[in-house]
């Protein structure tokens, strides 16, 4: 069994959570064992247990980002450390790009990224495909690092390769509790689910135009609070919208007229907070007509429903 460890920065934990579940196929093949800061039992000394686990790591994901890069410890201590281990043979180093950032310049910026040529995770529509590549990636490294004990069970898991999972000593699950959030993060959260969206129609409006020969598309970023998107059906204009942040009801508006100032909106959106994250809630007709109007949306749901609004009039 090869052991994976994370380095990443506590800022991008939820992507690190999401591609740890993405690689539970793996692991319960009893290919891998993955381990990240977070199992650092109480009583146990930080940097002593982040050194020991990356020293018998034999795969290190750089999950990169600004905050990856911005962190002393991070970049200094465990990048460091891994770029050594990756040159001289004992581990296999993989930068996993979670968002944009200036990562060709550091001493990984050499190596082979993931996803596919370094497109930030991001900037997928769909994070589980960004995910899957990076799942696939991970795949390739073990098949090389131990091909005679790993390439059956990637490919062909048996039951012989699932051990049972032992508790040592028993605890509840139900750990979570209520979270108070800051008007800071509140407002974070709503500019970083704008950045969201407008990576997700620039991304989807492109896929659109390379699947029909007769559409083509336009996105524009207007300023850091605004876009603009038009589908084009043999060069004429059949569907756009307007998309920004702020205006009247200071959260993130949808017009069906590129020209429509920031006052007049077809729908808007607005940062609701929930028991323990925050999230998105849609308040105009458009959701009510469609029984969506209480629903709490992840940035995603919130996309694909301004996206939604854009692309019916083709469908």
């Amino acid at each position: 069994m090869a052991k994976l460890f994370f380095s990443y920065s506590h800022k991008d934990e939820e992507l690190r959570d999401e591609l740890e579940i993405h690689l539970s196929t793996i692991k319960r093949q009893g290919v891998i064992k993955t381990w990240h800061d977070r199992r650092i039992g109480g009583g146990n000394e930080f940097s002593k247990s982040i050194d020991e686990n990356l020293e018998q790591s034999e795969i290190i994901l750089l999950l990169v980002s600004p905050y990856f890069i911005a962190s002393d410890y991070c970049y200094d201590v465990e990048m460091q450390r891994a770029i050594q281990k990756h040159e001289n043979g004992t581990a296999k180093v993989i930068p996993v790009i979670l968002h944009s950032c200036d990562w060709h310049s550091t001493p990984f910026g050499k190596l082979l990224a993931t996803p596919r040529d370094g497109k930030p995770i991001s900037k997928y529509p769909n994070y589980h495909d960004a995910f899957l590549e990076v799942v696939n990636v991970v795949k390739q490294a073990l098949i090389k690092i131990k091909p005679k004990n790993v390439v059956d069970s990637v490919r062909m898991p048996s039951v012989s390769s699932i051990s049972p999972k032992i508790i040592s000593q028993p605890r509840s699950s139900n750990l979570r509790l209520k979270k108070e959030f800051s008007e800071k993060e509140k407002d974070d959260f709503l500019e970083e689910s704008f950045e969201y969206m407008a990576n997700f129609f620039e991304t989807s409006l492109e896929e659109l135009d390379k699947r029909n020969s007769s559409i083509s598309t336009k996105f524009r970023k207007i300023d850091a609070n605004h876009f603009t998107s038009v589908v084009y059906k043999n060069d004429k204009s059949v569907s756009q919208c307007k998309i920004w942040l702020g205006g009247f009801t200071n959260g993130i508006s949808f017009s069906s007229s590129i020209s429509a100032n920031d006052n007049s909106f077809n729908e808007s959106m607005i940062v609701v907070k929930g028991e323990h994250a925050l999230s998105l809630k849609s308040m105009g007709v458009p959701s009510i007509m469609r029984g969506n109007s209480e629903n709490e949306l992840t940035q995603q749901g919130a996309s694909e429903f301004y996206w939604s609004l854009l692309i019916e009039y083709l469908q």
